[in-house]
């Protein structure tokens, strides 16, 4: 058997290494480090997949939301509502800009954040919602929009782990995730579904004026070389991971398709077990269904439901098999952004999840015999 591995990319590069090679050699050639050909055709077929009008490629995810927060022109002091469970880049950048982050509590389920709990959240000093899509699922956008429409509110999608899933609204229509909101941020973290090979990111808008906005800021606030027309910052995506990415791009949703495969076969193994919780696809559909195009599984996320998280995952490196505990501490609870305002009784999923959580290998080159292997250990140590 072939060692397991959390994310296999060296694997999946052996499917694209002729085009990478060549694509490189010819930036190296031409010196068009930055901003270069490369660059600007990735863009436009971003944009022709998302069905989005704008893309703007960064330098990064957690500089695509700030980012986008600063074409928005939200302002210090500002609130900005956002999941307790997830990754710090989400807060992090809403602290940085000096808005006041409002952390809420998330679905058992679909682990994104709880509709209820935002409008709970909602004050005077509201002026946008961050959704994060996490895990590789969109978080309710129907509900979510409406809610926005209602409070005159901001919604900026947290795409770093959901590109190339489908969101369905209640009429059958289908859109992409990141296309949804005012505005999107994705993450080309390696790791990613739709990963380069350093650190790269985006923002998607179907906004002209605030797309026109945002093109300044990633570049200094320049339109015109010296000519600094916004504040803004230096984040661009280079010319060799576009390249990277524009040899993935094609491939995106056949990665999706095998993690789905993966997933399946993981959910057939874990049925009708007491103490685990499968994920769920929670876009309209029951289970992983053959047609899903909704979850991406950029993880897959089981719940251990007997207090044994911790052993099991003791037990998974005793064996060789990598995972991943994503989150084990809620950010509400972190130094960074603790808030006398915050009290444990509104985060009664989240204070659960990270004692229960714990994500197995999950990428596009898992095998029958490896997957085979991770289910029957998981299987063996609950059962014991």
């Amino acid at each position: 058997m072939r060692k397991i591995q959390m994310v296999d990319l060296g694997g999946q590069y052996q499917s694209i290494k002729e085009q990478i090679t060549s694509s490189i050699t010819q930036i190296l050639e031409s010196s068009a480090f930055i901003n270069g050909p490369e660059v600007h055709t990735f863009q436009k077929e971003l944009e022709d997949y998302l069905g989005v009008k704008h893309v703007i490629p960064c330098a990064n995810g957690t500089d695509s939301l700030q980012i986008a927060m600063m074409g928005l022109g939200l302002r210090p002091g500002d609130e900005v509502i956002t999941a307790d469970f997830t990754f710090a880049a989400t807060v992090e950048v809403i602290a940085l800009l000096q808005l006041t982050p409002i952390l809420v509590d998330v679905e058992p389920d679909s682990f994104n954040i709880d509709i209820a709990a935002i409008e709970r959240a909602i004050t005077p000093k509201t002026k946008a919602i961050v959704p994060v899509h996490l895990f590789g699922q969109c978080a309710d956008m129907d509900a979510l929009l409406k809610l926005a429409e209602k409070h005159n509110l901001y919604i900026i999608e947290d795409n770093a782990q959901a590109i190339g899933a489908n969101y369905v609204f209640p009429d059958g229509t289908k859109q992409k995730a990141g296309t949804i909101g005012h505005v999107g941020c994705t993450s080309f973290f390696p790791s990613k579904n739709l990963g380069a090979y350093g650190d790269g990111g985006a923002i998607f808008t179907n906004n002209d004026d605030l797309a026109h906005t945002i093109r300044g800021m990633v570049n200094h606030g320049m339109y015109k070389r010296y000519h600094h027309d916004v504040v803004g910052v230096n984040s661009r995506l280079d010319s060799i991971q576009a390249a990277v990415l524009r040899a993935k791009l094609p491939k995106l949703d056949g990665y999706c398709d095998a993690r789905r495969v993966a997933a399946r076969k993981y959910t057939k193994a874990f049925e009708n077990q007491e103490h685990i919780i499968v994920p769920k696809t929670v876009n309209r559909c029951e289970g992983i269904c053959d047609t899903c195009d909704c979850h991406v599984f950029h993880q897959y996320t089981l719940r251990i439901t007997n207090g044994k998280r911790d052993a099991l995952a003791q037990h998974l490196g005793e064996k060789g098999i990598p995972y991943g505990i994503y989150y084990p501490i809620p950010l509400h609870k972190q130094k960074a952004y603790a808030d006398e305002r915050y009290r444990e009784a509104d985060f009664p999923v989240t204070n659960q999840l990270v004692q229960e959580v714990i994500s197995l290998p999950m990428h596009t080159e898992l095998d029958d015999e490896q997957i085979t292997y991770i289910t029957n250990t998981v299987l063996q140590f609950v059962k014991h």
